[in-house]
């Protein structure tokens, strides 16, 4: 009977050739002081530099470390997201490249994930010894993020997660969502998420990879996550609420305008046309736009009722079903 892997490391990496070796012979460290079975899958993002001959070494010295690479630059999300579909860990643990994770954090992850039984376990890098520039748009974006998913992290941009085997499974990431996977996670009933304030190290090879447009990404991918993951399955509920208030508002303007029209006429007074009335149109508008979300409410309906992931559900349990 094979042994059961404990734990699976993901590491997405662009052009970290400097750190690799110091960063695997650390891990090892840690998993063979704590006599963890364990696996390493490196994720090359389409590194320009010799990031994957670096890999191919380690690799003949450790045969529990993993490599894919890609043919160019995906980004963190897609990295992340062909990591888990290989993963093979009871616990999925993911880390930077750079050095900036501690290893040491390993067990703890472990433990709040195995003996203490949390779906996801964000790091927080209480302290860090990140430039302003990017410690501050960071706090700002992590307030928001809370906000909107309603999930108290203080550090959703944290590389350093632990996640339950189910969890990495049951979650599909791209664009920039990787920052959003507890948002996801939960949007699929894992909610038991926690947080664990983590060691931030200064960043001692190569240059970051962080630039102010994630943030603006990041936000938009924040909005597409909160629409998505309250209605996907029922698009009808959005587009035909939206649709139904504004032709009823742009119903309500026209019968207004048209009962106001004929009480000016009824007493003889003083009467303006109703295509000269600019309420007129702002009411005529509001009843097509109407027309249109409610018809694209339908139409989301109709697609998923033939989408093949209609039904994609999570069973936790079942009880007499084979």
């Amino acid at each position: 009977m094979s042994q059961i892997t404990q734990i699976s490391v993901i590491i997405p990496l662009l052009n970290e050739e400097e750190s690799l070796p110091e960063l695997l012979s650390w891990i090892a460290k840690v998993m063979d002081t704590n006599s963890f079975s364990y696996e390493v899958l490196l994720i090359d993002d389409g590194s320009t530099d010799r990031s994957w001959e670096v890999i191919q070494e380690l690799k003949n010295q450790n045969n529990k470390i993993k490599g894919i690479r890609f043919n160019r630059n995906y980004g963190k999300s897609a990295a992340l997201n062909i990591g888990f579909k290989q993963a093979i860990g009871e616990v999925v643990i993911t880390m930077d490249a750079d050095l900036q994770d501690s290893p040491d954090e390993i067990p703890g992850l472990y433990q709040m994930v195995q003996k203490e039984n949390y779906d996801l376990v964000s790091g927080w890098k209480k302290k860090r010894y990140d430039p302003i520039m990017k410690t501050i748009p960071s706090k700002l974006f992590n307030k928001v993020a809370s906000i909107f998913s309603g999930i108290k992290l203080h550090d959703f941009n944290c590389g350093l997660k632990a996640y339950k085997k189910e969890v990495i499974k049951s979650v599909e990431v791209y664009g920039e969502m990787h920052r959003y996977i507890p948002f996801i996670a939960k949007g699929q009933g894992f909610s038991k998420i926690s947080e664990r304030v983590v060691q931030h190290q200064a960043r001692k090879y190569g240059t970051t990879k962080f630039g102010l447009e994630r943030f603006i990404f990041g936000f938009l991918d924040l909005l597409s996550i909160s629409f998505v993951s309250k209605f996907r399955k029922r698009p009808m509920h959005f587009f035909g609420t939206l649709g139904t208030l504004s032709f009823l508002f742009g119903t309500i303007i026209t019968i207004w305008v048209i009962a106001r029209k004929l009480y000016e006429i009824h007493y003889q007074l003083p009467a303006r046309d109703i295509v000269a009335q600019p309420l007129f149109f702002l009411a005529l508008v509001a009843i097509v736009i109407g027309v249109q979300l409610f018809l694209t409410g339908f139409v989301g309906e109709m697609m998923i009722q033939v989408s093949p992931r209609k039904d994609d559900y999570l069973i936790k349990d079942t009880l007499g079903i084979d």
